[in-house]
């Protein structure tokens, strides 16, 4: 069975994160994955795309996020990459789900989302010049 793919290049403007949704919808179309799942990823890869477009560059500093889809029937993989600054959000602690919203620590939950999503997450930095992070749900 082969490999599908696909990709999408976005800026890192917070306006662009909207065609996200457009290209996981596309994918779980053509894999074949049902809306409710598709929903999760959704918000999975939204938070992990944030944290880049708000986070990687400096500010006023132009950059790019990569994202990269590969399915098969088996199981689908994300890769999102920049080339902004060294951050591994795999290392943040689990978040403390039996505090409030409030007491929260912000941007906290984004991975914890997608670390109950997902099946596999890695990270790494590669060249020392980009970050790379890989998500795979098996389906």
């Amino acid at each position: 069975m082969s490999m599908n793919s696909k990709q999408l290049i976005l800026l890192n403007d917070i306006e662009q994160i909207s065609l996200l949704a457009e290209f996981i919808d596309t994918i779980a179309d053509e894999a074949g994955i049902d809306p409710s799942l598709a929903m999760s990823l959704n918000l999975a890869l939204e938070e992990a795309v944030t944290n880049v477009v708000l986070y990687a560059y400096p500010e006023g500093e132009q950059g790019k996020v990569q994202i990269d889809a590969s399915w098969d029937a088996n199981q689908l993989t994300f890769v999102i990459s920049d080339s902004g600054i060294a951050f591994d959000p795999t290392q943040k602690e689990e978040v403390d789900v039996t505090l409030s919203a409030e007491e929260r620590p912000i941007g906290g939950l984004g991975i914890f989302l997608v670390r109950q999503l997902m099946d596999s997450i890695t990270y790494e930095r590669v060249d020392g010049k980009k970050n790379v992070l890989s998500m795979t749900k098996h389906l």
